[in-house]
């Protein structure tokens, strides 16, 4: 007889909202990993073996082979360099880093020791995401809109980190839905122009409208709102020469025509991160590298094309 077959150790770095309320469970839930060790300021995961240096843990704990950075995007790159360096594989919540450049400088990195990398991008693991992809392949667009509006009161309470530069501002959510964009869109899509509203007493916008490009001329736009209160809106909605299409919820619905599909079966794993984490380990077991940063390229491209406007100033 052969024993079960050994789970893999991670430790999760930044112990915040995000890491607590999906990292942390997805972990727990998971019949292939074993959240060993946490590295963190101040958070804390019971039962787990906390650690506030991280050299001290990649000295003292050579048996984790993987580490999941939760931090924000400014100091993820120092900790992937570090955690790449000690040959451990690394995978990056999103956005991947503050900059393309030192995604690119992580992705040879990884590549000269050997390791995997994961860019991830949990939107695109919506129920959905993958139908309507299939569903649009042979598809020539006419119209496609991305509405994404939320209250940045309720999901990142109190996080001034992101109205530094670096940050994002309303990017951070609205990089969920171009990681979507970018998956589905049966063409290739390039941005040409963006309104970017900054709060006048921040560095990052808490608006933003974008148009794209398509050679087909469809009209591709994107409007990206974090003061929305009551409802919150994440979907996109598509206009094709054979039929219609909209994801609702964050590409957790999808309605074709009129009618709701059912994926239900497309998602044996169940919630984004769950999936996430499945990807992790195939990357991990052929020692493989998944970096797509079409989403991070459409926003550095419009802080670069952005026409900036101040707005009234944003506090808690």
């Amino acid at each position: 007889m052969t024993g079960a077959p050994s789970l893999k150790k991670v430790a999760l770095v930044g112990i915040g909202k995000i890491a607590i309320d999906q990292h942390v469970p997805a972990l727990a839930a998971s019949p292939v990993w074993q959240l060993e060790a946490t590295v963190s300021r101040s958070g804390r995961v019971e039962g787990v073996a906390a650690y506030d240096d991280f050299e001290r843990l990649l000295e003292e704990r050579p048996d984790i082979e993987v580490v999941s950075l939760c931090l924000p995007p400014v100091p993820r790159f120092d900790y992937a360099a570090q955690a790449l360096k000690a040959g451990r594989h690394v995978m990056l919540e999103k956005p991947p880093g503050a900059t393309l450049s030192e995604c690119h400088e992580l992705e040879a990195l990884a590549r000269r020791q050997g390791v995997a990398l994961y860019a991830s991008w949990h939107s695109r693991e919506a129920a959905c995401v993958r139908e309507a992809k299939r569903w649009l392949a042979d598809k020539t667009l006419h119209r496609l809109q991305v509405t994404w509006k939320e209250d940045v009161r309720r999901w990142h309470p109190g996080q001034d980190w992101i109205w530094q530069p670096g940050g994002l501002g309303v990017f951070d959510p609205g990089i969920n839905a171009l990681s979507i964009l970018t998956e589905i869109a049966p063409e290739a899509l390039h941005l040409n122009a963006a309104h970017l509203l900054v709060p006048s007493n921040r560095q990052t916008p808490i608006a933003a409208q974008l148009q794209f490009q398509a050679a087909s001329g469809a009209a591709v736009s994107a409007d990206f709102d974090w003061r929305q209160e009551g409802e919150q809106i994440w979907t996109i909605a598509i206009e094709t020469d054979a039929g219609n299409l909209t994801l609702l919820e964050g590409g957790a619905r999808m309605v074709v025509d009129g009618a709701e599909i059912d994926t239900s079966a497309e998602a044996p794993l169940g919630d984004e991160y769950p999936r996430l984490y499945a990807n992790m380990a195939a990357l991990v077991s052929t020692g493989s590298i998944d970096m797509d940063l079409a989403p991070l390229r459409h926003v550095a491209d419009a802080f670069t094309l952005g026409e900036r406007r101040l707005v009234a100033a944003f506090d808690w």
